[in-house]
């Protein structure tokens, strides 16, 4: 009875937390700019920069993906001492 209990209270914790974020994000002026300013930014951050300067080294070096899966494999499986910059 105690567990049902327990989870009870976590349920009711967990809406008193989504009601105050409901309620402090619909109260927001100056920031609901503020938070679309970040979520601009965190789009071209990872969308955008990432087609330009982080290509997609598995696909560029190896033609199959056994071969992919061979490479990766051995980046993971290889002692730290042994690696070099590929």
């Amino acid at each position: 009875m105690n567990c049902m209990k327990a989870l009870a209270q976590a349920g009711r914790l967990v809406g008193r937390i989504c009601r105050f974020y409901r309620d402090g994000f619909a109260g927001m002026t100056l920031g609901r700019t503020l938070w679309t300013i970040i979520l601009i930014k965190l789009f071209v951050m990872f969308a955008i920069l990432k087609v330009f300067f982080f290509p997609n080294y598995l696909h560029t070096h190896f033609e199959t993906d056994q071969a992919r899966a061979d490479h990766v494999a051995e980046q993971l499986t290889r002692p730290a001492n042994s690696r070099t910059n590929n």
